[in-house]
Parts: structure tokens; C-alpha cells; sequence
């Protein structure tokens, strides 16, 4: 090859062109980097009712490195969705010096666990709220199949000015209920089609429940997991035993 001018030509031109692309691309590296190009504004939008835009604007000023070129939108975002009641983030760069913010919040539903939330779309989150919510209890994973129940039971005991202060799932997949409003219940629905359970039981509540309610006993408990009929516990009674025959 070195005794080939014409190959040493062409050595010599494939050389000259990676240099220059080289060169190329550590100047265009160095000048996305400089100051001209940084991010002098950031917008954040959105409907915050509960996260806190000094958190959100910390973040911003201490944690989104880089210029308008260089600012990871994947990293921002990961940092932005840390923040309390944040759901989603999105980002856009806006030539030539500004980044828009579009955050949504988690809108919460019940406590999980005692311990984190659940917001309306079943999605579990940590932050803090005081306030009445009812209360999810069940295996990890279970939450959206939970908060689905939840407004379906909540739509049959509607009729019945009955609301659900707790739900259980148990990790056997039973289910189980708190109402509150009037008087309190717990039902239990168990595993096998726990919605016609309690449908049939709130078609005949008001003969029922509502009767004894209605002549002054209360029932507590009711355990919905018969065929044809159910269960009920009033409180403090006890069972008489028979009479001896004299």
C-alpha cells in the first residue's frame, strides 16, 4: 500500500475526514455547553392543589442540569416524580431558552395499608394528607383491583345511604367490608361473586337489617357467604339456652 500513491491519497482523505469530523464534534459539544445556551426560564403548569411548587421549584433550581441541549429530560423527570403528589411530568424544551413543566397530580382515593394512598386510578403513592378517607387493605399489587370494588360495592350500598369506610382483600381473595353511615356494618362477601352477594343482600336490607334497626336492635355483622340467605350478629346478645322439661 505505501508504494501506491494513488492509495496513499485515499488513506490520506479518509484521515483528513475523520479528524475534521472529530474536531467537529468536540466543538459542537463544547458549544452546547456554554452559557448561551442555558435554561433561563422554566414554566410549570398545571392544576397544584396539593404539591408544593417551593418543593417543585427546588428541584428545578438544584437538580435540572445542563443547558437548553444537554438537560437529560429523562433524569429531570425521574427528579420531578419524586416530589409529594406528583403523578406525571412532562417536559418540553422551547427554543431558545425555556423548559415547560406539565405536571398532574395524584387525586387520592382511600389510605393503603396504613401506611401510604390510593389514588383514583388504583395507583399507589406516599404523601401526606389529613382528612377522612375510607381505608384499602390487601396484598401488594392488589390496589386498582381494590379501588375498582370500591366504587363498584359503593354504587350497589348507594341505595341504602351506605358508604364504605374500609375494604379488605384478603390474600385467599375474600372480601370483606365496613360501612359507615347509619349504623355501622361489617359484612363479609367472601371469594365466589361477592357484587351478587351484596346486591341481593341490599334488595333486602330494609326487611331485614333495616327491621331490626328500625325496632331498636343493631346489628353489627352480617356474613353474606350462604346460598339462599345470610347471617346477621347483634351485640351483646346471647343465646338463651332451652328449658328443661319439668
Amino acid at each position: 500500500m505505501w508504494d501506491s500513491p494513488r492509495q496513499l491519497d485515499v488513506f490520506a482523505l479518509l484521515f483528513a475526514l475523520m479528524a475534521a469530523a472529530l474536531l467537529a464534534w468536540g466543538a459542537v459539544a463544547w458549544m452546547v455547553r456554554q452559557p448561551a445556551f442555558a435554561l433561563h426560564r422554566v414554566v410549570v403548569d398545571g392544576n397544584l392543589a396539593r404539591a408544593s411548587r417551593a418543593h417543585l421549584e427546588t428541584v428545578i433550581r438544584e437538580e435540572l442540569k445542563g443547558t437548553f441541549f444537554t438537560l437529560s429530560l429523562a433524569d429531570a423527570r425521574a427528579s420531578l416524580q419524586r416530589v409529594p403528589w406528583v403523578k406525571s411530568v412532562a417536559l418540553r424544551r422551547q427554543w431558545p431558552d425555556r423548559l415547560e413543566v406539565t405536571i398532574a397530580e395524584h387525586e387520592p382515593l382511600a389510605r393503603w395499608n396504613d401506611a401510604e394512598l390510593v389514588d383514583t386510578e388504583g395507583e399507589v403513592f406516599s404523601a401526606e394528607l389529613d382528612g377522612e378517607l375510607p381505608q384499602f387493605i390487601g396484598p401488594d399489587g392488589k390496589s386498582a383491583e381494590i379501588a375498582l370494588r370500591y366504587r363498584e360495592f359503593g354504587a350497589v350500598l348507594e341505595p341504602r345511604s351506605l358508604a364504605i369506610a374500609q375494604l379488605r382483600l384478603s390474600p385467599r381473595g375474600g372480601w370483606q367490608l365496613r360501612t359507615t353511615g347509619g349504623a355501622a356494618l361489617a359484612i363479609e362477601l367472601g371469594r365466589s361473586a361477592p357484587g351478587d352477594r351484596l346486591s341481593r343482600f341490599v334488595h333486602y336490607h330494609s326487611r331485614t337489617v333495616g327491621a331490626l334497626n328500625r325496632g331498636g336492635t343493631r346489628v353489627d355483622y352480617v356474613d353474606l357467604r350462604y346460598r339462599n340467605g345470610f347471617a346477621v350478629r347483634v351485640p351483646g346478645f346471647t343465646e338463651r339456652p332451652p328449658r328443661k322439661a319439668g
